[in-house]
């Protein structure tokens, strides 16, 4: 059986019609009447392909995105860590601080985009006449997410392969360039995303964002573990939400942990790039984050 499913940016995800040939499915995104996103999951006529001497083995071919320089992941092996904030303020540090670079941010957290509320972004994406859809873009830089693609409260409810094919299509068919660095807030985990991201696109290095805690540090190290598997440098990790600064008498407590990341950035070998962000409250309201490097 086939079955068919439509998103529309105003109805949400509607299946239209099933036939046969079964464990294939298709999806589609129509924006200003252009279907953008299709999906083709594993047929059963595809299966054939696995017994055939002649198929192509090994990795696939990493090919650049059009028009990027730098692409640096921002991941976590667990969610809750502050990695879409860490990715947003890489983003917006790196445009303050060369402000003669064109930067972007591409949120290929599906399941749960954050980036369109962080960047103050809504609406729809325009498309060119290439078919190509324009990044939104806010302070300076291009931002592009699931989330300008459906409603705010939507739930997506997609398999993997959906969400896999949505990621090649935010990479693909979107004019990012030129750009010399774009900045991925990858979802929680080491799962399909990342492999595929990791697989599909050079990319110059990622970022672990971790907590002091030993769960999360935990996670870390196995999201350390997958990029070095697949061949991605880890450029190093930032400790955060390790600590707090007293409204009253300005102490600082470290309420998960204080030195959890530098053992095991010791124990990886890696660089710490952040290990302590305070949050500052004065009559209730943040003052300011502090940050040492």
């Amino acid at each position: 059986m086939t079955i068919f499913c439509k998103l529309n940016l105003k109805t949400g995800l509607t299946f239209l019609q099933s036939s046969n040939n079964a464990y294939q499915t298709k999806c589609v995104v129509k924006i200003k009447s252009r279907y953008l996103l299709s999906v083709n999951s594993y047929s059963p006529q595809s299966r054939e392909n696995d017994h055939n001497p002649k198929a192509p083995k090994g990795l696939p071919t990493k090919l650049p995105i059009a028009g990027v320089k730098q692409v640096i992941v921002v991941a976590s092996g667990k969610g809750g860590v502050g990695k879409s904030t860490t990715a947003v303020n890489l983003a917006l540090a790196i445009k303050m601080t060369q402000k003669n670079k064109d930067v972007g941010l591409l949120d290929a957290d599906v399941y749960g985009p954050s980036i369109p509320r962080m960047m103050n972004l809504s609406g729809q994406p325009e498309v060119t006449n290439q078919n190509l859809m324009k990044p939104l873009m806010n302070f300076g830089i291009k931002c592009m997410s699931m989330g300008f693609l459906v409603e705010e409260k939507s739930a997506i409810v997609w398999r993997g392969l959906m969400v896999m094919s949505a990621i090649q299509k935010l990479l693909r068919q979107v004019a990012w360039g030129p750009l010399d660095y774009l900045v991925v807030d990858m979802p929680p985990g080491t799962g399909d995303t990342q492999l595929s991201l990791s697989q599909s696109i050079p990319i110059t290095g990622a970022v672990i964002v971790t907590t002091p805690q030993d769960i999360a540090l935990l996670d870390a190290v196995r999201g350390t573990d997958m990029f070095r598997k697949v061949g991605v440098p880890v450029l190093g990790i930032i400790q955060n939400m390790n600590a707090f600064s007293c409204p009253n008498c300005g102490h600082t407590s470290y309420i998960f942990g204080q030195d959890g990341a530098q053992r095991v950035a010791k124990q990886l070998d890696v660089e710490i790039l952040v290990h302590k962000v305070s949050l500052l409250y004065v009559n209730g309201k943040k003052l300011q984050t502090r940050i040492s490097v």
